[in-house]
């Protein structure tokens, strides 16, 4: 069942039990007229249609459920529409390091006699589309599979795990020549799952790596204020508009002008974020001035015994 049924199957439903509420209270409704102006409703709900005079006591409940259908049938058809575009972007990411991986493959085996540094590198680019590829699909599978919960609340020091997270980004800050430094407060623990948090903190950190102008800095600062850990991740580069600071947690969501074959994606790793970070009762927020783009992550602390 499609999330456009759910809706209109609850839409369905509700405006059922008003109706039928109605009618319990007016033995006198008409209740075909009562069923045609239903019918009509769920057909088309932004057409502007007078009720049955007989259902003027719930009026104010008929409008409101109706505007309510309206905004879930756009915001389906919205989520339907980045779906369709992910797909097309996908199909092309994905063609895009095959066709490299298959090219430097055919190369390497119609040519024996390359010598050991080109047989090096050529192996070493193929390793690198593969690698890509199997990002991609990695993300292409999520789309489908992504329920997440917590399994059980933990205590989580979330200062080792950052300290670690930064020890293993550094390949990666070193093939752009990006400058990290972590400035993070030792012993800031929270409850959850340590695996899902890691997850939120690496999806940032690689946002960041590959939106960053290459030798710029990358900033990685934890911090304790009032009850909560707040994290936050600065870097320099691509610009985000206002307007798009809160879109790109949404699922499948993706600045268009920063769309390449490296940073192109599913456009998951935000919304994986940000769902995770609220599963552990906190938030995460984006912040763009000029060049430096923070995402700020709040986190409740453990409360002390």
């Amino acid at each position: 069942m499609t999330t456009l049924q759910t809706v209109l199957i609850t839409g369905i439903c509700l405006l059922l039990l008003l109706s039928l509420m109605a009618v319990l209270a007016l033995p006198g409704l008409r209740l075909r007229q009562v069923g045609r102006f239903l019918r009509e409703s769920l057909e088309d709900p932004t057409r502007e249609k007078e009720w049955p005079r007989a259902l003027n006591p719930i009026g104010a409940e008929l409008s409101a459920l109706r505007d309510r259908l309206i905004q879930q049938q756009e915001e389906v058809r919205q989520q339907e529409r980045r779906r369709q575009e992910l797909i097309a972007f996908l199909a092309h990411d994905l063609k895009t390091p095959l066709t490299s991986v298959m090219g430097y493959l055919e190369l390497l085996w119609n040519e024996p006699d390359l010598d050991r540094e080109q047989r090096v590198k050529y192996t070493g680019i193929a390793l690198d589309k593969a690698r890509r590829l199997e990002e991609l699909v990695g993300e292409f599978f999520d789309i489908n599979t992504m329920e997440l919960r917590l399994e059980h609340h933990d205590p989580i020091q979330i200062s080792f795990l950052l300290e670690q997270l930064a020890d293993e980004f550094y390949p990666l800050f070193a093939a752009k020549e990006l400058r990290c430094t972590p400035d993070i407060q030792p012993h800031l623990v929270v409850a959850g799952e340590g695996d899902k948090l890691a997850r939120v903190f690496d999806n940032v950190l690689r946002n960041a790596v590959s939106y960053s102008a290459p030798g710029g800095p990358v900033e990685l600062i934890a911090r304790q204020e009032g009850e909560n850990a707040v994290v936050t991740v600065t870097n320099e580069g691509l610009e985000i508009p206002e307007k798009e600071l809160t879109n790109i947690f949404e699922k499948f969501y993706r600045l268009d002008t920063a769309r390449s074959t490296r940073t192109g994606g599913a456009g998951l790793g935000l919304a994986i974020a940000k769902e995770i970070v609220e599963l552990h009762g906190g938030s995460i927020h984006a912040e763009s001035t000029g060049r430096r783009t923070a995402f700020v992550i709040t986190l409740p602390l453990c409360q002390k015994p």
